[in-house]
């Protein structure tokens, strides 16, 4: 007969192995963007962009000021054109005025150096596509790129971005790099193909110009509307700049990511593998919908990852023919009377057998035990049995008697 191993019998802590859950983020430079830090173990920062034409002062001052109220941490406009270079020094004197205030970026696309200069001196981060800010026309009949025509092209790169970067390093300014899959220049694609490896190619030749000229407040994105290819694409990035001695911040995002429920999935997937692993400094999720729909989705990500704890935490079970009351009801009314404090741990579990045991690290627990009554916890520690109908406002009291309560 088969003799089974004898499980352990100590209940010492001390002679037990525990994992560390805590996620161990990737050591990067700080890189300040107006009165916010990214990197450098700073929390990951949360930013969006506004849809508002820029020439719109009003209306830009407006949005900005509804994303940053609402959590937004770094604001992102577009500048497609001089005017609209212009017009963000009035949106920032307006700000101030009015508001407070707010870390802006400039997103910089065509013609790169004119506006990216004249609007470097008006915002705290000027964001650039290293694959449309010089143009390279497309040659229809082309079959490869030589290395003289690869050179040449690197020459014009480099003498178009010098000037920004000398501007932005005397200023103490940033800059992020944006690569996006979906505009790679042509070399690039020709080189490395429609790859990640072009993406960080991309990325790597910017970078280089911008260290040979002493600048180093840079933050890096690689795109892709793909998940896979952009998850690859940062993972590489990193894989990369270790070997290059780099350890520049990085921007997480999926592009064009859709909207509805489709969209947080599609953003939470590509998000969530690099954050859990350590990568990443700041996220945007880009859906089709008003900016302001961005920023919970992003804390929610963040705090499901224990990156940041911006809201209360509900722990529910997902409801059984064990459960003593209508649960989907209960956690609601539980949700819309604690959702606004933070910092807190709720649990609203079923019935004994999910209770205490599964919500063991929360800072409160409504427990189903018997019909009609529910217990409330404090941690693991019962404190007092009410009746359901009294449940919702006996947990609040409880909460209040600890001292963890703020009105609305």
């Amino acid at each position: 007969m088969q003799t089974l191993p004898t499980p352990p019998t100590t209940s010492d802590p001390s002679s037990q192995t525990f994992v560390d859950t805590t996620i161990q983020r990737r050591k990067t430079r700080p890189v300040q963007v107006g009165n916010v830090t990214i990197g450098g173990g700073a929390p990951v920062v949360v930013q969006s962009m506004i849809n508002e034409d820029t020439l719109d002062i009003e209306g830009s001052v407006a949005a900005i000021r509804r994303l940053h109220e609402i959590g937004c941490e770094i604001v992102r406009v577009t500048v497609p054109s001089l005017a609209h270079a212009y017009a963000l020094k009035d949106i920032k004197q307006k700000l101030a005025e009015t508001y407070q205030a707010v870390p802006l970026v400039a997103d910089v696309h065509h013609n790169g150096m004119k506006i990216a200069l004249e609007v470097a001196k008006h915002v705290d981060k000027v964001r650039i596509n290293p694959g449309l800010y010089v143009f390279e026309k497309p040659k229809g009949d082309r079959t490869e790129y030589s290395q003289a025509e690869f050179d040449e092209i690197g020459a014009k790169i480099r003498e178009t971005l010098e000037p920004l970067v000398i501007s932005l390093r005397d200023q103490g300014k940033a800059m992020r790099i944006g690569v996006n899959h979906g505009s790679l220049a042509e070399r690039m694609l020709f080189t490395y193909g429609d790859t990640p490896e072009g993406m960080v190619e991309s990325a790597i030749e910017f970078l280089q110009i911008c260290e040979s000229l002493n600048f180093h407040n840079l933050v890096i994105s690689l795109k892709a509307s793909r998940v896979p290819v952009m998850v690859a694409a940062y993972r590489l990035m990193v894989k990369r700049m270790d070997e290059l001695g780099m350890n520049y911040p990085l921007h997480l995002g999926v592009t064009e990511a859709g909207d509805g429920e489709y969209g947080r999935i599609k953003s939470t997937a590509g998000l969530a593998p690099l954050l859990a692993d350590g990568i990443g400094d700041t996220i945007r999720v880009s859906i089709t919908e008003a900016p302001e729909k961005e920023i919970p989705v992003c804390y929610s990500i963040l705090q499901a990852l224990g990156l940041r704890k911006t809201m209360v935490e509900y722990v529910a079970c997902p409801s059984c023919g064990r459960t003593l009351f209508n649960l989907e009801e209960v956690l609601h009314k539980v949700r819309e009377a604690t959702k606004h404090l933070t910092g807190l741990d709720i649990a609203v579990m079923g019935c004994i057998v999910n209770g205490p045991g599964e919500m063991a690290d929360a800072d409160y627990g409504y427990v189903g035990k018997q019909p009609g009554y529910i217990s409330l916890y404090r941690g693991r520690e019962e404190i007092k049995k009410v009746p359901e109908d009294q449940g919702v406002t006996e947990l609040i009291n409880l909460i209040k008697a600890d001292g963890r309560w703020v009105d609305p």
